[in-house]
């Protein structure tokens, strides 16, 4: 069975948008909008609606399809009102964050509606301003219930969007399991740590291992600290395009066993730790064969702490953070690596 596709906040906001000001132009209620996607897809959205004279609302709820995230189900909407100039202007509603470090798009002080959802609605509006020969400015407000709360399930503070969520998405649509908000996440917040003055970023596969690094580096602000999850290659190839030169990896034993293989989404459903590949490992480090053999019988790689003691100056240790480091240097040639292996109980090994 194919999996359903969903809808971004930028498409939900662009749909309310352009229903609320259909509604204060003909001051008759709307139910139901269509708007065209960056794509060219035409959909219908159901929003709901009330009006004056002065401004109306329209919301909607977003439906992120089989791929639901943090603001699935929630309400998205859009209040609009005339002004006296000839622009569109967007103001920040309750529920959407506010842009506080550079680094992003959208420049510091502004409402967290990314480049395409603006643009997305400026068209909608634009539509409508022609279709009424509206000639005046409109002014937009886009809020998102409960988004301050939403936003806390979000790394949006990481990168200095505070206060709710961000509008995002690029084609309108979410793909289910395209994992494009996280990766959206990763490049925005290398971004905001390069602009911030940064000359060292520590990426890290979560919150787990992130505690435990900040720990260790201490005298880094929070967003020279990144969280690639499972996406360790998209991650890499951001990092290629950026002046960057010192990177620390942290990675735990399971993905660092994947990572060591060349597998570069280490997520359980796309990739899974090859036992032969580290036997042969540790096989080439000079342990017996009796030592070895237990390997192929493990379920869980940070079990390996059980058959070579974590310590750095232990071969195996060394053998598997030498091809982590090897994989990932073929893709960032120029930036000077660190690999930080972690296991179980949380101890660094500094490869």
């Amino acid at each position: 069975m194919s999996l359903r596709t969903g809808y971004t906040t930028g498409a939900c906001a662009t749909a309310c948008t352009k229903a609320a000001l259909t509604a204060l132009l003909t001051q008759t209620p709307v139910e139901e909008i269509e708007i065209t996607l960056p794509l060219g897809q035409k959909v219908l959205f159901k929003v709901t609606c009330s009006f004056n004279n002065l401004n109306a609302t329209c919301t909607t709820i977003k439906d992120g399809g089989d791929d639901p995230d943090a603001t699935h189900g929630a309400t998205i909407g859009s209040r609009v009102s005339l002004n006296t100039g000839d622009d569109i202007v967007f103001l920040r509603g309750e529920g959407v964050g506010v842009v506080t470090l550079p680094g992003l798009a959208i420049g510091v002080g502004e409402p967290a509606i990314n480049p395409v959802p603006r643009k997305m609605m400026q068209d909608a509006v634009n539509f409508i301003r022609h279709q009424y020969q509206l000639t005046q400015g409109v002014d937009i407000q886009v809020f998102v219930v409960n988004g301050e709360e939403i936003a806390k399930k979000t790394l949006n503070a990481r990168i200095g969007i505070i206060g709710g969520i961000s509008i995002l998405g690029t084609t309108g649509i979410v793909k289910p399991f395209s994992a494009s908000a996280y990766i959206a996440s990763i490049t925005q917040g290398i971004d905001v740590s390069i602009a911030n003055g940064c000359d060292t970023v520590v990426i890290n596969s979560g919150g787990r291992s992130e505690n435990i690094l900040r720990k260790r580096f201490a005298h880094l602000p929070e967003f020279a600290f990144v969280q690639y999850g499972n996406w360790i290659g998209e991650t890499l190839n951001k990092i290629k395009t950026t002046p960057l030169r010192k990177v620390k990896m942290g990675i735990m034993l399971g993905k660092a066993c994947k990572l060591a293989q060349g597998e570069l989404d280490t997520h359980s459903g796309k990739s899974s730790w090859d036992k032969q590949f580290i036997n042969e490992l540790a096989m080439g480090c000079g342990y017996p064969p009796e030592q070895c053999q237990p390997i192929l019988d493990l379920n869980l790689a940070r079990r390996l702490t059980e058959l070579f003691p974590f310590n750095a100056e232990e071969p195996f240790y060394k053998a598997l953070a030498e091809h982590c480091y090897a994989v990932c240097k073929a893709i960032i040639p120029a930036v000077r690596l660190e690999i930080l292996l972690i296991d179980a109980n949380d101890n660094i090994i500094s490869c």
